[in-house]
């Protein structure tokens, strides 16, 4: 395994393909919980834990279940299950050790389980160290590595979005932009910035 493949996984899925700023995904719970930078990270930690996990399982179903049995067009069900059974657990992990910071995520919590950037992760896993029925070498590896960056770029841009918007609450700004309107114009300068990543060739 080169240790070159994983520097340009992690520096095309943190900056190039980030799922947020680059790829659009997951930007449900982006603007919803980006407010402050606590509830932020702690939102961006849960959704690294739930794409490395879910990235091992599914590359573990994917192998040994869907492509010897033939049904790889199970892929999408069986995906969803697996993250939904990982949401569970994070949110009765939070649920019982942090109840203020569970009750500050509400609804965001829960919609981790149809969050398209984890399943997205576990679909580029299964797309990227596959072909049909062939396994890549080390695609066990890779894919942790990548799911484990994926979850970290999305960390990242919950982190600089949440630090954006605390400054601007000091600030005062037209009514009209308050809050989400205001959220998304961040959100597309953010996505412009990002762009200049996109020049970096491996």
């Amino acid at each position: 395994m080169d240790a070159s493949q994983l520097i340009m996984i992690f520096i095309s899925m943190v900056f190039i393909n980030n799922f947020i700023l680059s790829k659009f995904l997951g930007l449900c719970s982006f603007i919803g919980v980006s407010k402050e930078t606590g509830p932020a990270m702690s939102m961006g930690l849960a959704v690294t834990f739930v794409t490395t996990m879910s990235s091992i399982i599914t590359w573990l179903i994917y192998r040994f279940v869907l492509i010897p049995f033939d049904i790889t067009y199970m892929r999408t069900i069986s995906f969803i299950l697996v993250i939904a059974t990982f949401v569970q657990l994070v949110e009765m992990f939070i649920r019982k050790t942090s109840p203020h910071l569970y009750k500050f995520f509400g609804i965001y919590l829960p919609l981790i389980t149809v969050n398209c950037a984890v399943l997205g992760v576990a679909v580029l896993n299964s797309e990227t160290f596959f072909s049909g029925s062939r396994i890549m070498p080390g695609s066990f590896i890779f894919s942790v590595v990548q799911g484990f960056f994926a979850g970290a770029g999305y960390c990242l841009a919950m982190l600089l979005m949440s630090g954006i918007r605390e400054r601007l609450e000091l600030v005062r700004v037209p009514r009209s932009f308050k809050d989400v309107p205001l959220a998304f114009v961040i959100a597309s300068l953010m996505s412009l910035a990002f762009m200049g990543f996109s020049g970096f060739k491996f």
